[in-house]
Parts: C-alpha cells; structure tokens; sequence
C-alpha cells in the first residue's frame, strides 16, 4: 500500500509538471527527472543555496527558504520542497505556452545554467527562446571582478549605526577602469517612509519589512554614504573570477523583486551578501556562523577568513576630507577660509593675494568644501549656488596638481574585536561581594578597545548580567540593558555636532535603602569637545522614567538629571570617568562617581577595573569591580 501511495503522489508530480511540455519531449522530461533523482541533484548544496533553502533545524530533514514570495517558486510546495521544485523547473524549461522573457530559460537562468550543466541538457532539445530583458540588463553590467563595500558605522541613522555592506559589480579587471562606472548590489528593507526610528526599530527586529535586492550605479552609493552621510567608505576586491563573477550576477536576475524576510539583526543586508558569495563560488560556507546576529563588520571579517580579500581601498567622506584640510590651518587662515565661503570676492583682496599660491589655493578649496558641507540636506538657494560657482572659478585659476592633504587610513574595521562579548568578574557593592557573569550580543562599548571602531560611538544590544552573593549562592538577574547607544561627537568651531544618549533595560538600584530590579528608559542629550589627542570631555541633560514597585503596586518615576564625563583612549587601554545625578519628582535623588579603565590584553581580550561612590537619598556606599572580557 505504502508504495502505492508513493507512486501516485510521485504520477501526480510528474503529470502537473509535465502537461504544457509537447508530446515529443515528455520522455525528455522524464529521462532529466530521472537522472536528477539518480544524482540526488536535490540535495547539492549548489541547488540548496540558488533556492536559499535551509533546515528547520540541525537534526531535520526539511526545508524551507528565505525567499518569501511565492513567484520565486514553480512548484506549489517549492518553498518547503528541495526535489519538488527541482523536478518542477526541469519541466519548466520545455514549456510551450510560454515565450521568450516570460520562459523559466529566462526567468530562472541561473538554474537553468546549473542543471545544464549537470544534467548535460542539449540545448537543442530546449523550445527556442529570447531572453532580451538579461541580455540587455548583463551587458550593462559586464560582471568582470566583485568588490565587497562597507560604509562605516553612521550612529544619528537607526539603520546604520553598525554601518552596512555592499557588493561592486565592476566591468572590467583594470586598474584604470572607473569604480563609478560599476554598479552596486544592495540588500535592504523596502521600508515606509512614515515610520519613525520607533516604528523602524520594532519592524526591523520582527521582520514586519519585505527585503529586496536592488542593482544601481555605484555612484548613486557614493553619494548616498560618502557624501550625504558623511561616512568614510572601505572597498574590499574579492579574488572571485569573472566566471564566478557571473554566476552571481544571473542569480541576482533571478531575485530581482523576490521579497525576504528582513530581519536587522540577522537575517539582514549582510548575510544575504554572503548568500551571493556562496552562491558565486560553490563549496563557501560563509553563513554558518551566523545564526543569532549578522553584524556588517563581522562578515568582513569572514570573507577575510576565507581567503576572499586580494586587496583593500579607503575612501574617506568629504567631511573626513574638510576636516583634514581644516587641522593644516592656522587660526588666521581659518578666520579667511570662513569670510571667503560667505563672501567670495574677498580672494581678491590685497592680504589674500599675498600668500603663496599653494595657500590660496588650499584656502578657496576649503572654503568651496565647507560651503558645500554646510548645504548637504538643505533646499538648494540661489545665494549658495552662486558663491559656489564663484569659488570653483576661483579654483580654475590654480594648477590641477597644487598640494592635497594625505589621510592616513584609521585601522581597518575586521581588525577590531570581535561583536559579541563575555564577561566574569568580581564585584563589592554596598558592602556585599557578588560574582558575576554577563553576555553582550553586540557591539561595542566606550571602554573597549578603539581599533577599528568609530571613537566616542557606543552600541550595545541585548546585554545580560547575572549575580551571585557570595555569602548565600542566591542568583539573581543583576542588568539587563535591551538598548544602549551612546555618541559622543566632538562639537568644534565648524562642525556643530551634538551628542546624545538613549538606554533602556532593567538594573538594581537601591531605594529606600532596598537592592530593588527596576524597568527604565533613560535618554539625554549635549555637547562633547575634544581635549588632547584622543580625549573626550563631554556633558549631557537627562531624563529617566523608573518602574519599581512600592508595596503592593508598581509606580513609575521620571527624574531629571546630568551626566559629565571624561574620555581618554591610550595605545592600548582607555579610561573613563564620569559624574552623573539625578532628582525625582518624589524629591529622591542619585548621584555618583566612578572610573574606569579597561586594558586591552590581546585583540579579543581585556581586563578592565573600576571603582567609586554613590549617594541614594540617604544611603551612601562604594563600588568596585575587576572583570576579564573576552570578544567572540
């Protein structure tokens, strides 16, 4: 009976899959159904990655894939079904009804490459069909060499405060082929512009969004990042050959308009990057590691570990570019550069003119750099255009090849430690000594070490620590910070920057002179200046609303408050002190005192100390802890 059933499951398959193909190539169909089953073909995971197919789980036998949109699929059940929706495409080839563009030879021609090649299908026996969509899409793209992108980290944006990543498509393998030229591979939400940062983050972490893949000139990219967002840009070459190359951009033809799941914390634009990579070179196993979080960085780092990276560029923002040219000034330049960018004629008076050339010449390039910078995001006015176009003819008049500054590229971001982060440690607070234990699933804290990280910029997500008293083994959860993200970016004469502060989770705090597990959501906002070469002085309002509960019912508590702080990054340590208080509508207040200092043991590894006091109404106590920090 059992293998009755079978059989008539497998005749139904094979008949739905069959009726628009001709008499004449229905035992075709069969044979190449046949020979697939004898190969297993279904189970490759060449095949399983052209479908983003994934188990449900380590010990299943079923699948399902990311690709959430049922025209992805040919058979009914093909987002469940590796082999049924194999069958179903070998059938799909010698379709009759349908033509040219619309043909599963053009729709699906990745897959039709893949079982041609290895099902060796004569294309002779195939109907005659014209894929002129791909073709005129292909030789606009020219796929030669692919370039991995990342945007670095951009904190006043929810969608890239851990930055983002890209692939370059680039038509040719010669240096002095134009990078704009190419064109840009991105994976992102397809989100609703009346969303706010709120609406976004909750949507983003549910996978409420669809995710598209999109291909765009790379200038378009440039623009976006480097210019408007003001952030710096690292290009990694890949050591993909064309032929991989192309494999990769047909089976981009195949998603285009094919909704996914958008998850931001994993399911994201750089894990589906590395999808394509291992789609380009079959045998790359670049997703596995990434099950809970795919962090930008960290899958630069894992396209490094596999040998991917021949070579890397930098490529600074335009701000990183005008603040350079800024630091080479003296105060009374600077003083010219301003009234040149507000009044352009001024590069014809006498104390202008009197410089060396190359000084006139930096001065109005700056001043043109500055004008610009001042309008990114604005509505274009005619008086700005003006000055503009009068600083560039100002420029024309100076040899193309006059001095231009040299930027030292930071450290590169894969060489910072790694995202995730766990710690043990010692603690005394208020008299009784704790052990802890603690886990941050990302990213990065103001005390970590810097290398490769943006400086004054701190983001944590999901960060879990749990005690235990010593003296009686009770466990209990000590904090739990859900988000907490910090920028400190330094305010100067030219950049007015402002530096802000928003957290949420649940912390002990002592009230009424109890150790009570308290909800809150804390934010601020002010201004850092930098002091000596890598400090941060820095001074921020703030708000908080406190959840507790007072005998029997839960109140909720808002304070006001300020936190000021001092910065201090070494070669390979960085201390921090900070003074923060904060008074209740309940006429309750807190401050307290505490420094810190972590040492950077080794790239993943770190100690860090700190110590201090706090004040709780009228409970007074000290703190001190000693913890060892190691990044995974």
């Amino acid at each position: 009976m059992g293998l009755r059933i079978t059989y008539c499951l497998f005749f139904l398959l094979f008949s739905s899959s069959i009726t628009l193909a001709t008499p004449l190539n229905t035992d075709k169909i069969l044979a190449l159904q046949n020979l697939a089953i004898e190969k297993s073909l279904w189970q490759h995971q060449e095949w399983l990655n052209l479908i983003h197919y994934y188990k449900k789980s380590a010990y299943s036998e079923e699948y399902y894939s990311h690709a959430d949109d049922n025209v992805f699929f040919i058979a009914e059940n093909g987002a469940s079904n590796p082999k049924s929706e194999l069958l179903s495409t070998i059938a799909a080839l010698y379709r009759t009804d349908l033509t040219n563009d619309d043909h599963a030879q053009c729709r699906f021609i990745a897959r039709f490459a893949w079982l041609t090649k290895h099902l060796s299908i004569d294309a002779g026996s195939l109907p005659s069909v014209s894929c002129q969509k791909f073709n005129t899409w292909y030789s606009m793209i020219q796929p030669q060499r692919v370039t991995m992108v990342f945007p670095t980290y951009h904190l006043n944006s929810p969608s890239s405060m851990f930055g983002h990543t890209l692939l370059r498509l680039d038509r040719s393998i010669e240096k002095e082929q134009s990078k704009l030229l190419s064109f840009a591979v991105n994976f992102g939400a397809n989100t609703d512009s009346n969303d706010n940062s709120i609406f976004y983050a909750y949507k983003g972490l549910t996978g409420a969004y669809p995710g598209l893949f999109n291909v765009t000139p790379y200038y378009n990219k440039i623009r976006e990042y480097n210019r408007i967002e003001k952030r710096d840009i690292w290009e990694y070459n890949l050591n993909l050959t064309p032929i991989e190359a192309e494999r990769m951009t047909k089976h981009l033809w195949e998603l285009q308009d094919i909704n996914f799941n958008y998850y931001f914390f994993d399911e994201n634009c750089s894990y589906r990057l590395l999808e394509l990579l291992e789609v380009a070179r079959p045998g790359l196993e670049l997703t596995d590691d990434f099950g809970l979080t795919a962090i930008p960085v960290d899958t630069i780092k894992t396209i490094e570990q596999a040998g991917l990276i021949a070579s890397h560029q930098y490529r600074p923002s335009q701000v990183t570019e005008l603040n350079t040219l800024l630091k080479l000034m003296s105060e009374s330049e600077l003083d010219l550069m301003e009234e040149i960018s507000k009044n352009p004629s001024r590069t014809n008076q006498a104390d202008f003119l009197t410089k060396p050339e190359d000084k006139q010449r930096n001065i109005v390039d700056t001043a043109y750099r500055y004008l610009r910078y001042q309008e990114v995001g604005k509505v274009k006015n005619k008086e700005t255009a003006k000055h503009s176009f009068q600083l560039l003819t100002a420029l024309n008049k100076y040899p193309s090849n006059s001095f231009k500054p040299l930027i030292t590229p930071p450290i590169r971001p894969e060489k910072g430690h790694h995202s995730r982060r766990i710690t043990i440690g010692m603690k005394e607070r208020n008299e009784k000594l704790y052990s802890t234990l603690s886990l941050r699933m990302a990213f990065h804290s103001l005390e970590d070490n810097l290398h490769g990280y943006l400086p004054g910029a701190q983001i944590n997500i999901t960060n879990i620590q749990m005690r235990v008293l010593n003296s009686t083994g009770d466990i209990q959860l000590d904090k739990l910070d859900v988000i907490d993200i910090l920028s400190l970016n330094p305010r100067t004469r030219f950049f007015k920057s402002f530096s802000w502060q928003v957290l949420t989770g649940f912390e002990r705090q002592t009230i009424d002179r109890k150790d009570k597990l308290v909800a809150h959501l804390s934010g601020g906002g002010g201004y850092t200046y930098s002091v000596f070469k890598k400090g941060f002085l820095y001074s921020l309002g703030t708000a908080r609303l406190e959840r507790a509960k007072e005998t029997q019912s839960y109140i909720i508590e808002p304070a006001l408050g300020i936190s000021n702080g001092f910065l201090w990054h070494f070669n390979s340590s960085t201390a921090k002190i900070e003074i923060r208080a904060e008074k209740f509508l309940n006429g309750n207040y807190r401050s307290q005192i505490n420094y810190t200092h972590n040492f950077a043991l080794t790239r993943n590894q770190s100690l860090k100390v700190s110590g201090g006091g706090e004040k709780h109404s009228a409970n007074s106590f000290i703190n001190a802890s000693i913890n060892y920090q190691y990044y995974f």
